[in-house]
């Protein structure tokens, strides 16, 4: 019992800490407003450059894309709660996390350029209509998210009933299993196997539910160098936003990611950690399906 108290007093933490740091992006957000005006001003003023031809203007072009991909995702977004919520909730590696936050920030700017350069060809890139395109796809991405939670719970509880089946004693004959015994007995696969599996598909749903919704500044970016007869130089800012982008999830999903390592380390000497890991899987990964569910309903 006093295990499950301190399971409890942690996960209460951990999603206190979450709505704390939730808390702080507000703070930032007011604050990174008026900076994200400037940068945009400031953009503007750098692709005039580029059109003059001036010395160092690409230079200058790509560093206000990354600082611009930076401050935009100091503000409001899904991204970064996404990768934060998924560090919080699955057991993964800092190395395996950052990779995550990585694909998906690069993913969403490739889907920005080929969301405004399929307009371009089918819809003479009017801007309202990429950017009507990128709402009709923004209920599926949330749906994907909503996906991920489940997949979370899905392990969660799958780990919580394993726990719990090994605790009861169950009378067994024992001999050697083997691939070849003949004993008659079902072998299940290689655990380690199933979790790749299972990571790979979980890695899949958070990249897809964060790149199909597209930055709003990397469209505007894409369409104004193409009226500008600077394609490629507007996709490549679009990727260099992208790796701006990318320094706040990495962060993001690394702070929440160490947040949950410290909550775990409270626990008491000598307890398992397994059942505190299955429960903040399971109900980390239905706060985000909620959440996440609740947003496709408001988008369809």
């Amino acid at each position: 019992m006093r295990q499950a108290g301190v399971i409890a007093v942690l996960l209460v933490v951990l999603v206190s800490g979450l709505f704390f740091v939730h808390g702080i992006q507000d703070w930032f957000v007011h604050h990174a407003i008026p900076l994200q005006r400037e940068a945009q001003n400031a953009l503007a003023g750098a692709l005039r450059s580029l059109r003059a031809g001036q010395p160092g203007a690409v230079t200058g072009f790509l560093l206000l894309c990354f600082s611009h991909g930076f401050l935009h995702a100091l503000g409001p977004g899904h991204g970064k709660a996404v990768i934060a919520a998924y560090g919080a909730a699955a057991p993964s590696s800092l190395r395996w996390l950052m990779a995550l936050a990585a694909l998906s920030s690069l993913a969403q700017a490739t889907v920005a350029v080929v969301l405004v350069y399929a307009a371009v060809w089918l819809l003479d890139g009017a801007r309202d209509r990429v950017e009507g395109l990128a709402t009709m796809i923004e209920p599926f991405s949330f749906a994907i998210i909503a996906l991920l939670g489940l997949m979370l719970v899905r392990r969660g509880a799958g780990r919580l009933i394993g726990i719990f089946a090994r605790k009861r004693p169950t009378g067994h004959h024992h001999h050697v299993h083997g691939p070849d015994c003949g004993c008659g007995h079902s072998h299940a696969p290689d655990p380690a196997a199933l979790a790749a599996a299972r990571d790979r598909r979980e890695a899949v749903a958070l990249i897809l539910g964060v790149a199909l919704r597209p930055c709003t500044s990397a469209l505007f970016l894409l369409i104004l160098t193409w009226r500008l007869d600077l394609e490629l130089l507007g996709i490549l800012g679009a990727f260099v936003m992208g790796l701006g982008t990318m320094t706040v999830t990495v962060s993001a999903g690394l702070a929440a990611a160490l947040l949950r390592r410290g909550m775990f380390l409270a626990l008491p000497e000598g307890r398992s950690l397994a059942p505190a890991v299955a429960l903040s899987e399971l109900l980390l990964g239905a706060l985000i399906a909620v959440l996440a569910g609740g947003m496709v309903l408001r988008l369809i």
